[in-house]
């Protein structure tokens, strides 16, 4: 069995009883007459980081159900001794919140949907925001997820990609996961649909018109959801992006950077509103087949730095792993194989191939728009614009989790620190929902989602891989 195979396994083991060992791994017993209940988790020792904080030296952290009810100094515990419950010494180890995914799409394929809830966990994904899947096909994923004792990261969905009069995610060339809003009270209609579905937030997609999208963001205020969108292509990213909370994959900030936004925008409304579309999907693959390019070698460093002044209070999820695939596909890293044993049959076959669309030959391949994200990341950073972690799993070769973390080495690469690029997968992810309070970081009253790992992340992020243990919902999931 492959590591991953047997992280999963493992997971399934720890929650079940019958296979849970008294002892497991360096875990053990302790019923002095201590602080502390016997149900406690305590992990000792540890060096604590998360985004707020930094970087604490020789910490314990005690975990009581699904909440963190103590984070003190070693030394410091009562009368220096040692806590009721299971111990887990975490000398020589560093502690983090439990990571997100902000960008996947649980139900686009339904050869992973089964598999992500235990995946997404073995990589130490404790939370995940499902951006676009319809209501009928997620309400059972959500229900089983959602339910007493699951094996699963908590979720958080959007239902539904919110398209115009034409829809690119309408079950024909593209799975379907989008619907139409014609009109401002199809628009309207649909939010109040969707809360009274019991979505966590809504997500625009980018064949609305401005007065749709304005009726779409009007209702969701009424309604108290957060918005995550795509630029509509009717529109300027720098005028959508103070009506919503997350902006995604970059996509279309490289038109109003251009030199030559106002031409592009008036050649783009007028595809639009041509009365020969063949589907949602053939249309805005023509408009950014024939614009992005363009746009990106016309940038304008003023123009630009005014669109992201405008952008400071919306968080970016850029999927750099997606957008930048030619640049480092996958398949070339050194653990994919291993990542991949875990995924079905099917999957493992079709996807141990080079990519058809990316040339095996380096200097063969097009890296315009892989380059262009990158530097992107890097002028947003700059200019104070918050970036968010996600991945578009299971979208372009997203293995469940294994992909988070290669976004994080993206985002680094961009030119984050290690820090912020945790703080993109654990602080802005909560932001966004509104829940800080309850997640992102190790402190006392917060929900028991944490991450030990054997490495230091803040010496190389992809130590984040390097999992001893993940705390779900204050239950311990062993990976090893």
């Amino acid at each position: 069995m492959n590591r991953l195979g047997l992280r999963v396994t493992l997971i399934l083991c720890a929650l079940v009883a019958s296979c849970a060992p008294d002892n497991p791994g360096d875990i053990s017993n302790n019923n002095n007459n201590t602080i502390g209940n016997d149900s406690d988790i305590i992990i000792s020792n540890v060096t604590l980081i998360d985004a707020k904080q930094g970087l604490l030296y020789d910490m314990t952290v005690i975990i009581r159900g699904d909440e963190i009810v103590d984070v003190s100094t070693a030394a410091s515990e009562p009368d220096a001794r040692t806590p009721s419950g299971r111990v887990i010494d975490g000398r020589g180890k560093y502690l983090i919140p439990g990571l997100w995914d902000m960008h996947v799409h649980l139900t686009y394929d339904d050869r992973f949907t089964e598999l992500m809830p235990l995946t997404f966990l073995s990589w130490g994904i404790t939370s995940v925001r499902d951006t676009g899947g319809m209501m009928q096909d997620l309400m059972p994923v959500i229900a089983k997820m959602r339910a007493p004792d699951a094996i699963s990261p908590r979720v958080y969905f959007s239902g539904p990609l919110l398209d115009g009069q034409h829809v690119v995610y309408d079950g024909n060339s593209r799975p379907l996961i989008g619907t139409q809003n014609s009109d401002v009270e199809q628009a309207r209609e649909n939010v109040r649909r969707l809360k009274n579905g019991g979505v966590d937030f809504i997500k625009i997609y980018e064949l609305v018109s401005p007065e749709v999208f304005a009726a779409l963001v009007d209702e969701a205020a009424i309604q108290s959801l957060p918005i995550a969108s795509h630029v509509p292509l009717h529109m300027l990213a720098s005028t959508v992006g103070n009506q919503v909370g997350t902006m995604e994959h970059l996509r279309n900030i490289e038109l109003d950077c251009s030199a030559n936004a106002e031409v592009l925008l008036a050649a783009r409304v007028e595809m639009l509103t041509t009365k020969k579309i063949e589907s949602g999907h053939a249309l805005r693959s023509s408009i950014h087949s024939s614009q992005r390019l363009e746009a990106i070698a016309s940038l304008d460093e003023d123009r630009c730095a005014q669109v992201l002044a405008k952008l400071t209070e919306t968080i970016q999820v850029p999927t750099l792993r997606l957008n930048a695939l030619s640049l480092a596909p996958p398949y070339e890293q050194s653990d994919w194989n291993d990542a991949l044993g875990a995924m079905l049959q099917e999957v493992q076959l079709e996807w141990s191939q080079p990519n058809t669309f990316i040339p095996q030959d380096y200097e063969q391949r097009d890296l315009r728009f892989a380059n262009y994200s990158l530097h992107m990341v890097k002028r947003m950073l700059d200019a104070g614009v918050p970036i968010g972690a996600g991945t578009d799993t299971p979208i372009g070769l997203a293995i469940p989790g294994y992909s988070l973390h290669r976004e994080l080495e993206m985002l680094v690469r961009a030119g984050m620190t290690s820090l912020q690029a945790l703080e993109a997968a654990t602080i802005r992810p909560a932001e966004f929902l509104g829940i800080e309070d309850q997640l992102g970081t190790i402190e006392v009253g917060k929900r028991a989602d944490l991450v030990l790992l054997s490495a230091n992340p803040l010496e190389d992020i992809r130590n984040t891989r390097s999992i001893d243990l993940v705390v779900s919902k204050g239950k311990i999931v062993p990976q090893k």
